[in-house]
């Protein structure tokens, strides 16, 4: 690319984007309450997707276990609003708050595990938690609980509450991937030896990564219960979640920072639509992530990254457009990481 098309697009970005955002916070003055619900969805949904991205596609720790965040985040949101008549911004607080001590806490056991075991252990805790939350009496057993706060709530103000977590999201990760942080998390996905051999501390870098993951995910959680308004453990703590996270994830392009918006778009969307074949929903959506994957299997944004060099959110540091990850591992630190 010429330096003027560079120069063209430096300007030409910062515009779009600003135009989008106008047209979002707008969207309640004029989109009437189906739209708006519609947006709500895909902010949470984008939240979300960020989360498990940052895990799965940055840091290469795959977790079947985000569900538990979620559910952690709604009963938080619940218990506050309900049991405490508190505020609902304490709710989020609590969330963020209970599901950062839970990650902290289960992070022992669960780091010790690798690759696969994994994976299959964030799953076991998150099962485990779904059962205690069935039998706890503090919750209501299985019967769950009425989220009254949501009918006082106006839907535009839900509305911006969800905007200003999609959005934070995205913000929360270009801005750690374009950290020091960001480079040594695809450090560890792409060689761990490699990475530990050149400083990263990895139990540290990965207890970071879950940490910040878990913090958003129960938060944006809190959030979709409030929308939802009720809250029960089959519910909240089903697999369900974290199957669309990695379904918006695989179908918008994993390793990207556009590619959670897309898919949430898509996902959001394509459930609506299929709410009119009731039984076959989910058989439909796993027909459609397949037909992407064959066609695109780095997902739409990585095809349209390699297509048409498609780079909204560019985390490079490099100048010379170089990868930055190999340079940090080969010892260019200075080069890889830029100045601070």
């Amino acid at each position: 690319m010429s330096p003027l098309s560079k120069a063209g697009s430096k300007t030409v970005k910062p515009v779009v984007l600003s135009a989008v955002l106008a047209l979002l916070i707008s969207i309640p003055a004029w989109g009437g309450q189906y739209i708006t619900s519609i947006f709500i969805l895909i902010f949470l949904y984008t939240a979300i997707a960020q989360m498990w991205n940052l895990l799965g596609g940055y840091s290469g720790l795959i977790s079947l276990g985000q569900q538990g965040f979620v559910g952690i985040g709604g009963y938080a949101l619940a218990m506050a609003s309900q049991v405490y008549k508190l505020p609902v911004v304490w709710g989020f607080a609590a969330a963020g708050v209970l599901s950062v001590l839970f990650a902290f806490l289960t992070s022992f056991p669960i780091f010790k595990m690798k690759n696969v075991y994994f994976t299959i252990g964030t799953w076991i805790v998150s099962e485990c938690l779904r059962v205690f939350f069935l039998i706890w009496p503090f919750v209501n057993y299985g019967t769950g609980y009425n989220i009254s706060a949501t009918y006082r709530m106006s839907p535009g103000l839900i509305y911006y509450i969800s905007m200003a977590i999609g959005l934070c999201s995205v913000a929360l990760v270009v801005f750690l991937l374009r950290s020091k942080f960001g480079l040594s998390l695809m450090a560890m996905r792409d060689n761990e030896s490699a990475a530990e051999i050149r400083g990263i501390e990895l139990y540290k870098t990965k207890l970071k990564c879950f940490l910040i993951s878990s913090l958003v995910t129960g938060i944006a959680g809190s959030a979709l219960y409030l929308n939802l308004a009720f809250i029960q453990p089959n519910a909240a703590f089903s697999i369900d979640w974290t199957v669309s996270m990695v379904f918006i994830v695989i179908i918008g392009g994993i390793g990207t920072v556009e590619g959670p918006i897309v898919g949430a778009i898509l996902f959001v969307l394509l459930r609506q639509y299929l709410y009119s074949f009731p039984g076959f929903s989910m058989l439909l959506l796993g027909v459609v992530a397949i037909v992407i994957i064959l066609i695109a299997p780095r997902g739409i944004v990585g095809y349209l990254n390699k297509r048409f060099g498609l780079d909204v959110f560019s985390v490079r540091r490099h100048p010379s457009g170089a990868r930055p990850v190999l340079h940090f591992l080969k010892g260019d630190r200075k080069d890889a990481v830029g100045d601070q």
